[in-house]
């Protein structure tokens, strides 16, 4: 797999994908990184760190997040991108469900689209990934935490959208699959999909789990947002066990360090 010009062979190792806001109202960092200045320098700290990729958002997605316009999401990610791929040799994803919004921001130098609507909000995103032959992480996520049978429904919506990308023309080896821990579930919901992590492997995709600082951690070692970490960390190992490639975090050092250990025990890699 090629995001950008950088080869990832999933399964070899877990790789870290870091989380840059450029938002004044995300759930834990919303504000820190509104500057040109202060969202290169935290670019760069997680470059250095480590990070595999870096995932650029202008909107929130947290919930009761306020929807912002077209043109408001496109002036905050756009010039912060290309700066970043003007300075620092690490691809670069979107965080968007709008495929206006992604096109910009593949033409400003993003590599890959992160759809927290796994290409089902937007009908022009699947065509818009294939036309730039961009990787794509599709998530699942839906307006009310209602299942039938929750692992089941789950792995259907994520065959779903791998269906409308492949028929856009999107290669299967440009897609990654979320099963979107934090997003039309309750606590106990999230619980499950982190018990059963593994049944979303046999989709047939690498997997990316996020569950940076989120809700999930904070319900279950009642934590305010900043002291999540170790949380964090521990979700993160439990879904190495279970087959997880990717990581999508706040805290890359931490993260790092917590996946090259469960790497060690669970794929034998040193890398």
């Amino acid at each position: 797999m090629l995001i950008g010009n950088k080869p990832f062979e999933p399964g070899k190792r877990t790789y870290i994908m870091g989380i840059l806001n450029v938002t004044p109202d995300s759930f834990s960092d919303g504000g820190c990184y509104t500057s040109m200045a202060e969202a290169l320098h935290h670019a760069g700290e997680m470059a250095e760190e480590g990070a595999d990729i870096l995932d650029i958002g202008g909107e929130s997605t947290r919930p009761g997040h306020v929807a912002v316009t077209l043109e408001e999401e496109i002036s905050r990610v756009i010039h912060i991108i290309k700066a970043i791929r003007c300075e620092i040799d690490i691809p670069i994803s979107i965080d968007t469900c709008k495929a206006e919004v992604a096109e910009e921001a593949i033409i400003a130098g993003a590599a890959m689209i992160n759809d927290v609507w796994g290409f089902r909000k937007d009908p022009a995103m699947a065509a818009v990934a294939a036309k730039y032959d961009v990787a794509c992480c599709l998530m699942h996520n839906q307006d009310k935490p209602v299942y039938n049978d929750l692992i089941e429904d789950i792995k259907t919506a994520l065959k779903d959208s791998v269906e409308i990308a492949l028929k856009k023309g999107v290669k299967k080896d440009k897609i990654i699959l979320d099963p979107g821990v934090g997003f039309g579930k309750t606590y106990e919901q999230n619980l499950e999909v982190m018990r059963n992590l593994q049944y979303f492997k046999q989709i047939g995709f690498p997997l990316l789990l996020g569950t940076s600082r989120k809700s999930m951690v904070g319900n279950a070692l009642e934590l305010p947002v900043d002291q999540r970490v170790e949380g964090t960390l521990a979700t993160s190992v439990i879904g190495i066990s279970k087959g997880v490639d990717f990581v999508r975090v706040h805290d890359v050092k931490e993260n790092i360090r917590a996946c090259r250990m469960a790497d060690v025990i669970y794929r034998s890699c040193m890398d």
